[in-house]
């Protein structure tokens, strides 16, 4: 197909079965959002934020662009501002992997880190003082209804067109913005009732489940803090995740199935296999995958693989 810009490219991510992974009495199914041109689902807030700007006036021609972000977003935002000719500028806490950070670099943006001890307050606190004082426009992922509005748009309706005619019983996301959740189980709520959602999110930072926030280690997950955009009604089941788990979770999608994935999109899938633990022989489950493997090649995900040569492996063979 040929596209009159990168920007036409994001959303209608394939969905794929997984056939090594998935339990034997249950249809488990990932939407694998790396697909998107930046590889995350955060390509989708992005372009729905800078277009519903444009659409109110409230971002001008040339204006900077400045965001709070753990990374997908901030990427996201650096190429759409690219392709539209905005200057970008991301506030990013220092403890989140430096891919993030050079790939917005290499796409024209300038990144401004906060302290870790500050957690996500302390960069969106930084971003709203810089929009403040040089005039720029602050995208406000987690508290826009552009981010949800979009995913009601596009993924949700995705998601039911995929699956007409044929079982969905569960649907499983985490959140990070909650834009997501939100907007995509709103709709796949008000279309199909019958489906289960369930949300799931850090076991050491369960703020859904009423748990305080504690650092961990699942990049682009559950910030300090509740977003505005998060419809905390729309979920039927809570599974918290613990970040190991969610580690041999994503390098299981990889070894296994050839999907290479980050964190979260392991965790996500966590909380998957609990709920088909107990599901009726034949459910069908569909889980969100968030993003890349790629901009974690230097995370807790990937810290104890070979950076040498397999000589140790290659003798053994022998």
């Amino acid at each position: 197909m040929i596209y009159d810009n990168i920007l036409d490219t994001i959303g209608n991510t394939p969905v794929v079965r997984l056939n090594r992974i998935a339990p034997d009495h249950v249809d488990l199914f990932v939407k694998i959002e790396a697909f998107n041109p930046m590889a995350s689902v955060k390509d989708r807030l992005a372009l729905a934020i800078i277009n519903d700007a444009e659409r109110r006036g409230v971002l001008k021609p040339g204006q900077t662009v400045v965001e709070a972000t753990s990374g997908n977003t901030g990427i996201a935002l650096a190429m759409v501002c690219a392709a539209k000719g905005y200057p970008f500028v991301a506030t990013m806490a220092d403890s989140f992997s430096v891919e993030r950070r050079q790939i917005m670099r290499a796409m024209g943006a300038k990144v401004i880190l906060t302290p870790a001890a500050e957690r996500g307050t302390g960069m969106v606190k930084l971003a709203a003082e810089l929009a403040e004082k040089h005039g720029w426009f602050l995208a406000q992922q987690f508290d826009n209804p552009a981010n949800p509005e979009y995913h009601r748009q596009t993924t949700g309706p995705e998601i039911l067109r995929d699956f007409a005619n044929r079982r969905l019983d569960f649907w499983v996301t985490g959140w990070g913005t909650g834009g997501t959740l939100t907007g995509a189980g709103e709709i796949i709520k008000a279309a199909r009732p019958d489906v289960k959602i369930i949300a799931t999110e850090p076991a050491g930072a369960s703020l859904l489940g009423g748990a305080d926030w504690q650092p961990h280690k699942i990049q682009g997950w559950t910030p300090d803090f509740i977003p505005g955009v998060l419809n905390r009604e729309i979920y039927d089941r809570l599974i918290p995740v613990e970040d190991a788990d969610g580690k041999a979770n994503a390098r299981r999608l990889a070894r296994e199935e050839g999907i290479f994935v980050g964190l979260s999109a392991g965790a996500t899938l966590t909380a998957a296999l609990k709920v088909a633990e107990d599901a009726q022989p034949g459910s069908t489950l569909l889980v969100m995958l968030p993003d890349t493997g790629e901009r974690y090649l230097t995370t807790y995900l990937f810290d104890d693989l070979n950076q040498g040569s397999d000589d140790e492996w290659l003798a053994e063979q022998a």
